[in-house]
C-alpha cells in the first residue's frame, strides 16, 4: 500500500482551516488591544502624555530675589548682598569626591578650609544638593574652569547673591546673620506654607534681624519658562515672572552713636542699650565682645567655629538681650517708688547708718558697703549714696510679694518684646516661684537681698534700660522696637513701624520728681557718680549698681584687688537726660567691671555727651581715683 492510500487529505485540511482560523482570531485579538492602547494613549490620555511632553522640552527656573537692605537711620548700610560666581558639587552626580576634590584643586584654588566647610555642609545638606566648594571665584579661575568642565561632571558654577556685614562686630548682635537652610529650616519653612517661595534659595536668616524680620527681608522669588534640548541646555526663554525684592529695613539705630559706647568700653565685656523714652526707639544696643557675621555666609569653618564657641569671653551671646544679672543699686529707685505707692514710707522717713541691718532678735548682720554707715538717711539721701541699709528695711516691710506686683510694671521679670529673637526674661521672684522651682520656703533673707537688687532677682540690661526708660517718659512703657521704618521695594514706599504703648504705670508725680531729683544729685556733689557728672553741660539723672558675682562670708571684706579678674562684681550705672526733658535713656553694663561709678558711669558719659552735644570722645577714659569710689552696691 503507498503512502497517499495511508494521508487522510480532507481530515487534514480541516485541521490546518481551523488552526488558520484561531490563528487570525488571536492576531486579531492583539490587533485589536493594541489599537485600543493606541487610542487610550492618543486620545483619552492625550492632555496627561502632552503635559508630560512640554515639561521634558520646558525647564521651571526659579529666580531668586534680592534680600532686603538693613540700614542705621541715617541710611548706611548694616547688610547689602552683592553678586558672585561659586564653584558647587552636587555629590549624587559624583563618584569619589576626595578624588574629585582633588583633580579641580589642580584647576581651581581649593583651601583646606574650603575642603572642611564643605565636608560640614556635607553632613548638613542632602545628597542631591548642590554644595560650595569655593566662593567667590575670580574671573581667571571662572575661565581656567570653564575650560576643563567636560572633565568634572556633577561640577558647576553658578552665581550667587552673597550676604556682607560691612560693619562685622559692631553690629553682629543686632543685623545677626544668613546661613543656609537646613532640615529644620525647610520644616518651619513647610509648616509655615512658605516652603515654594525659597525654590532655589539656599540661605535663611539665622539670628537677629535677618531671622525676626526673615519674610519682609526674603521677598518673592521669580520663575522662568525655559526650552530645553534633549541635552538639557536651554534653548530660549519662553515667559519669566520677575521675583519682588525683599523690603528694605531702617533702624532707629545711630550708627555713629554705636561706635562711639563701643569704643567707651576699650577690652571690658558688657552690654549697653539705649531709648528713646518718648517711643522705645533703640538708639544704640551694644554687646561686647562681638563676632564677625560674614564668617556664617559661605558656611562657617570648624576652626573659627570652635574659636567663637570656646572662647571664654563667649562673643556669640548678646548680653544685651541675653545676659541675666543681679541689677544691684539701679533697682532702689523702684524700691523707692514702691515704698512711696504703698505707704511704707515717707519722703522724710530717715533712719541712722550705722553700717550694717539686723533683724529684731536675730545677731546676723547685713552689712552696707561703706562699714562706717552713712549716719542719718531720708529716702532722698538714701538713692544720692546708694545706701543698702535703708533698702533692707524697706524690703522687710514691704515684703518680696508686694515688691514684685510693683516692680513688674516697669517690666522687671518679663521680655520686653522688642522685635529681636532670644530675649530673655530675667527673674522677679515671688515666695510662690521659690517653692515651684526650688521646692524651698521663702525666708527674710532672701527679701532682704531682693530689696538691693541681689539674691534671686535678675535682670537683663535691656530690661533695666527699658525700666529707666519708663522712668524718663513719667510712667509711659513703650515696646523696644530697633526697626523704625520699612521700605516697601515693589511700591516704593516708606512706612513708619508702629511705636506700641503698652501700658502706663500710675506713678504720683510727686513720687516720681522726688525719685528724678535723688537721682539728679546721684550726679552731683555727694553722690555716687559725682565724677562722671562733673562738667556736664545738661542735667544727668543717674544711679550707680553693682551686682556681686560671687557670694563673700560673714565678716570678710571684699578686696577685687585679691579676686580673680572673671570673679569680680559687675558695674552699673542707669541714666536719662536731659533730666528735665530726657532725649535718651540708658544702660551699662560692665562684666566684672567692680564699681558702677569707676566703671560703668564714664562709658554712659561719652555716649550722652556724643548724643546730646555731638561731642566725640578722644578714646581715652576719665582716669577716676578709686579711692574716691562712692558705691560697692
Amino acid at each position: 500500500m503507498s503512502g497517499a492510500e495511508i494521508r487522510n487529505l480532507p481530515h487534514e485540511i480541516h485541521v490546518f482551516r481551523g488552526r488558520l482560523l484561531v490563528a487570525s482570531i488571536f492576531v486579531t485579538l492583539l490587533f485589536l488591544v493594541l489599537l485600543g492602547r493606541f487610542v487610550h494613549l492618543q486620545v483619552v490620555e492625550h492632555a496627561h502624555y502632552d503635559t508630560l511632553a512640554q515639561s521634558n522640552r520646558i525647564a521651571i527656573a526659579p529666580i531668586v530675589p534680592n534680600r532686603g537692605l538693613i540700614l542705621d537711620r541715617n541710611g548706611v548700610e548694616l547688610a547689602h548682598s552683592f553678586s558672585a560666581y561659586t564653584l558647587e558639587i552636587t555629590p549624587a552626580k559624583t563618584g569619589n569626591l576626595e578624588a574629585l576634590i582633588d583633580e579641580l584643586a589642580t584647576v581651581v584654588d581649593i583651601a583646606p578650609r574650603d575642603r572642611k566647610r564643605f565636608r560640614k555642609l556635607l553632613d548638613e545638606s542632602r545628597n542631591f544638593e548642590s554644595l560650595p566648594i569655593r566662593s567667590r571665584l575670580t574671573d581667571e579661575e571662572v575661565a581656567r574652569f570653564s575650560v576643563n568642565r567636560y572633565r568634572f561632571p556633577g561640577v558647576e558654577i553658578k552665581a550667587r547673591l552673597f550676604r556682607h556685614y560691612p560693619h562685622r562686630d559692631l553690629t553682629a548682635h543686632i543685623v545677626g546673620y544668613i546661613g543656609r537652610i537646613n532640615n529644620k529650616d525647610l520644616d518651619a519653612l513647610e509648616a509655615s506654607d512658605q516652603l515654594a517661595n525659597y525654590r532655589g534659595t539656599d540661605h535663611i536668616g539665622k539670628m537677629g534681624l535677618e531671622q525676626s524680620y526673615e519674610r519682609r527681608l526674603h521677598g518673592t522669588t521669580g520663575f522662568e519658562r525655559v526650552e530645553v534640548d534633549a541635552g538639557g541646555r536651554a534653548v530660549r526663554t519662553l515667559s519669566r515672572t520677575p521675583p519682588i525684592s525683599g523690603d528694605n529695613l531702617v533702624l532707629s539705630l545711630d550708627l555713629k552713636l554705636q561706635e562711639v559706647a563701643w569704643q567707651a568700653f576699650g577690652d571690658r565685656r558688657g552690654a549697653l542699650v539705649a531709648l528713646d523714652p518718648s517711643n522705645g526707639a533703640v538708639l544704640a544696643f551694644v554687646s561686647k565682645p562681638g563676632f564677625d557675621p560674614n564668617l556664617f555666609v559661605d558656611g562657617i569653618d570648624s576652626q573659627s567655629w570652635d574659636a567663637l564657641n570656646k572662647s571664654p569671653d563667649r562673643p556669640m551671646t548678646n548680653r544685651a538681650l541675653q545676659g541675666q544679672y543681679p541689677p544691684g543699686s539701679t533697682f532702689k529707685p523702684f524700691m523707692a517708688l514702691a515704698g512711696l505707692a504703698l505707704g511704707k514710707r515717707t519722703p522724710q522717713f530717715a533712719i541712722n547708718d550705722v553700717g550694717f541691718f539686723t533683724l529684731p532678735g536675730l545677731s546676723h548682720q547685713y552689712r552696707d558697703w561703706k562699714r562706717s554707715g552713712h549716719g542719718i538717711v531720708d529716702m532722698h539721701r538714701s538713692i544720692v549714696v546708694s545706701c543698702d541699709t535703708y533698702y533692707y528695711g524697706l524690703a522687710v516691710d514691704l515684703g518680696v510679694d508686694a515688691i514684685h506686683d510693683y516692680s513688674k510694671q516697669f517690666g522687671f521679670g518679663a521680655k520686653t518684646g522688642i522685635d529681636l529673637p532670644g530675649e530673655m526674661s530675667g527673674i522677679l521672684p515671688t515666695q510662690a516661684w521659690k517653692m515651684r522651682r526650688h521646692k524651698q520656703k521663702w525666708f527674710v533673707g532672701d527679701t532682704i537681698a531682693v530689696g538691693i537688687g541681689q539674691g534671686y532677682n535678675i535682670s537683663t540690661p535691656l530690661q533695666v534700660a527699658h525700666a529707666t526708660a519708663v522712668l524718663a517718659a513719667d510712667g509711659k512703657v513703650f515696646r523696644p522696637q530697633m526697626v523704625s521704618h520699612i521700605r516697601d521695594t515693589q511700591q516704593g514706599t516708606l512706612k513708619a513701624a508702629p511705636n506700641e504703648l503698652v501700658r502706663t504705670v500710675a506713678i504720683d508725680p510727686d513720687h516720681l520728681r522726688r525719685v528724678r531729683a535723688a537721682m539728679v544729685d546721684v550726679m552731683r556733689p555727694g553722690g555716687t557718680a559725682v565724677q562722671a557728672g562733673a562738667g556736664a553741660l545738661y542735667a544727668i539723672a543717674g544711679k550707680t549698681g553693682t551686682s556681686q558675682v560671687i557670694a563673700i562670708k560673714q565678716g570678710e571684706t571684699y578686696d577685687e584687688r585679691r579676686v580673680q579678674e572673671r570673679h569680680r562684681d559687675h558695674a552699673w550705672f542707669m541714666a536719662f537726660a536731659p533730666a528735665e526733658n530726657p532725649t535718651i535713656a540708658l544702660v551699662v553694663l560692665v562684666e566684672n567691671g567692680g564699681h558702677g561709678s569707676s566703671a560703668a558711669a564714664p562709658i554712659a558719659r561719652q555716649v550722652l555727651d556724643y548724643w546730646l552735644l555731638g561731642k566725640h570722645p578722644d578714646g581715652t577714659q576719665p582716669k577716676l581715683n578709686a579711692a574716691n569710689d562712692q558705691e560697692s552696691n
